[in-house]
């Protein structure tokens, strides 16, 4: 019997099957849960191909976080699949090109929002949009990258996750009376489609195989993801608004 048997767990951000989120799905449904998936616009169809690749293929449920309209109908789209959510997983970011890449000092306003409102604000408008689902309590997890320093070339998208902590801390404030807890998975680098958007992934990988006490692989996904998949059971029912490092232990580091 699995920690997370006969939960229902509603998964973001699933594009390929070497993301930390398709592992989590993966390990979701091989610890017991009932897993959904969402996506959007174009890369839906990649999404449910890699549903595909889950020990269980995953219902999608179309869901752009930045849209309303999605947002207001989602329960009603997960009601069509499961009658109550146990578990969300955030795994959502993005930062137009403009913002990465050592132009901090020159991107506009305009690109900055997109990054604050795709990778932070839409950690709260998913919570709230799956509130209503949570019966009697619930877990909300989001995946990080550990923001208390400025990383080379990360720029404002270390901006939006430093307002994804931030949030990840008022939701659990706000929501602890309902019983739904809120944390975050910090992360080291992994070979992501998202971090391939980043220009200089490989500085990352230079700093953490030098100065990470525990040998790290950057194209393993699966420890973050079994961190994810603790955080949505039940062997966490008093931790909340933690963020859980999975980085070798790199962020506890000096120079």
């Amino acid at each position: 019997m699995g920690i997370l048997q006969g939960k229902n767990i509603l998964v973001t951000g699933v594009l390929t099957d070497s993301s930390i989120a398709f592992h989590i799905a993966k390990i979701a449904q091989e610890e017991g849960a009932t897993v959904l998936l969402s996506s959007y616009g174009r890369v839906m169809s990649l999404t449910t191909r890699i549903s595909g690749r889950l020990p269980q293929p995953a219902p999608v449920i179309e869901l752009d976080v930045t849209n309303q309209e999605h947002l207001d109908a989602l329960a009603d789209r997960v009601k069509e699949h499961v009658a109550h959510l146990d578990g969300v997983v955030h795994s959502i970011g993005f930062a137009p090109e403009a913002a990465l890449g050592g132009n901090f000092l020159n991107t506009a306003w305009e690109d900055v929002a997109t990054a604050v409102h795709v990778s932070a604000y839409s950690l709260k408008s998913l919570t709230m949009a799956t509130r209503p689902l949570f019966n009697g309590g619930g877990s909300v997890v989001g995946l990080d990258f550990d923001a208390t320093v400025a990383w080379p070339k990360y720029d404002w998208m270390g901006v939006a996750k430093a307002a994804l902590e931030s949030t990840s801390r008022y939701l659990a404030r706000d929501l602890g009376a309902e019983n739904i807890r809120v944390n975050l998975v910090a992360a080291g680098p992994i070979r992501t489609m998202a971090a391939k958007s980043i220009p200089g992934f490989d500085e990352f990988e230079k700093v953490w195989n030098e100065r990470s006490p525990l040998e790290w692989d950057v194209t393993d996904p699966v420890p973050a993801a079994q961190a994810a998949v603790a955080l949505l059971s039940d062997w966490f029912p008093k931790t909340t608004a933690e963020i859980i490092h999975v980085d070798g232990g790199l962020h506890a580091m000096g120079a």
